[in-house]
């Protein structure tokens, strides 16, 4: 081995995701990966009865494939591939699982089925998951750190942050040595670039899909690894890696290496309050607390004013969001969003059901909803995303309030009771209270729970 492969970013990253040990982890820390498990399975059963989910569900079951790892809420078992891929759908469908946004935006949540499924097939602990769920948010929040700008503002998708987190966390649950670990990060991190297109314009299933499909690759990397089958070891800094290829980005490797496994980030991962794009929470916060602190009627407003990034202003803004006819173009239309906000006075799953997307009101204020890019709002962007919000309404009077940190981010988190409120309002069309009782339970003593099978037991639907 050169010297150059011995000191490879992939390498180092491997040796935190093989070597950080439970004891190592913070109590806060560790508490915020239970909720963060929590919220995600609340997220996954809240999608069972989606049609893209039953869509998803059929097209594993075709597949076909040994039981090695169970589906959330179905309580059936497939191979660890179709398994991860179908849990980590069924967290993203409703984009209303956690967000990190810093340079680069992400939803570490989706790597977790990379972690649930191994470790369930390898028959380890509460605890060890735990650790796997560290490795998760610890590799992949970082990795929204260290570009500058990220790779979503050069036209990258998130996924192709993913590719490089999820082999290394199943690499840990399976066992693998650490040249395989790094064989694995290289195999799928050559491999899963993604475009930025897939949440551009008119929205498709993909949406939400390229992220899990990173995830599930990450995960058969690391099986395909575990042969002694090799990939790239300088993946990032070696020639034609990451690193000269997005040659329009400044990578920090210092950002993404100093300080693991004794600086931990979990803790500044915010939750979503509302089940859509990020960029659209700080208009949708700012709009509920003008409504309710000024008693507005919504039949009398005729105008509201958003003030944000160009990015909201444009793919979050442009005329398709005007017209949404999918769940897809609507949880990412900030139009629809406010207009829903705005008549409804909260924005929930449910708003984003067919016939929800149909409500006449809705549809009356959407063109009342102006969406105008701020230069100094951009300067901001992406340390602070603020949003001005003025609702004007029939009498002439106009509200205006300055929102930079929405509901369930790290400046303004939920609280166990808020998070596990939202867990059972998601679950409870699965599951009876007695069910989602247990859940709670064991999620929230996780580091007591003897096999991950034992785990996965508790979330299946019993209605």
């Amino acid at each position: 081995m050169s010297e150059a492969s011995a000191n490879s970013i992939s390498r180092k990253m491997a040796q935190f995701a093989l070597g950080l040990q439970y004891d190592q982890i913070p109590e806060a820390s560790v508490k915020e990966a239970k909720r963060f498990l929590l919220d995600s399975v609340g997220c996954a059963l809240a999608a069972l009865d989606h049609e893209d989910m039953r869509q998803a569900y059929d097209f594993v079951k075709q597949l076909g494939g040994n039981e090695q790892a169970t589906v959330i809420g179905h309580g059936t078992m497939t191979n660890l591939g179709n398994a991860t891929l179908m849990n980590a759908l069924l967290i993203r469908a409703m984009d209303y699982n956690d967000i990190y946004w810093k340079q680069d935006p992400s939803h570490p949540s989706d790597i977790i089925p990379a972690a649930l499924a191994p470790a369930e097939y390898k028959g380890l602990s509460g605890k060890d998951l735990l650790v796997g769920i560290m490795i998760c948010y610890e590799l992949e929040m970082r990795l929204c750190l260290a570009a500058f700008p990220g790779v979503r503002e050069v036209g990258w998708h998130h996924a192709s942050l993913t590719q490089f987190v999820s082999p290394l966390v199943a690499a840990r649950m399976l066992g693998l040595t650490e040249d395989q670990a790094v064989a694995a990060c290289g195999i799928s991190g050559s491999s899963h670039f993604t475009l930025g297109g897939v949440v551009a314009g008119h929205l498709t299933n993909m949406k939400n899909t390229a992220d899990p499909m990173s995830t599930e690759a990450g995960v058969r990397a690391a099986m395909l690894a575990s042969t002694g089958y090799s990939g790239p070891v300088e993946l990032f800094e070696g020639k034609e890696g990451v690193f000269e290829v997005i040659s329009n980005v400044e990578f920090k490797p210092e950002i993404m290496l100093d300080g693991l496994s004794k600086e931990f980030l979990i803790t500044e991962c915010g939750y979503k309050a509302f089940p859509t794009e990020a960029l659209t929470h700080q208009p949708i916060t700012a709009v509920l607390e003008v409504m309710s602190d000024n008693n507005i009627d919504p039949h009398k407003v005729t105008e509201v004013l958003i003030k944000t990034t160009a990015r909201g202003a444009d793919i979050l803004s442009d005329p398709s969001k005007y017209e949404p006819r999918t769940k897809e173009t609507a949880d990412h239309s900030l139009p629809y969003c406010i207009a829903v906000a705005v008549t409804k006075g909260n924005v929930l799953p449910s708003d984003f059901t067919d016939a929800a997307i149909k409500d006449p009101f809705v549809w009356e204020t959407l063109p009342k909803i102006k969406v105008v890019a701020d230069p100094e709002i951009d300067a901001m962007f992406p340390g602070v995303k603020r949003a001005i919000v003025t609702i004007t309404t029939e009498d002439g009077q106009s509200h205006t309030v300055t929102e930079d940190h929405a509901k369930g981010r790290a400046e303004r988190p939920l609280s166990d009771e808020e998070l596990i409120d939202k867990f059972r309002a998601n679950a409870a069309h699965a599951m009876s209270e007695g069910a989602m009782d247990k859940v709670v339970e064991a999620t929230f003593g996780l580091d007591q729970v003897g096999t991950v099978g034992e785990y996965m037991a508790v979330l299946k639907r019993d209605k």
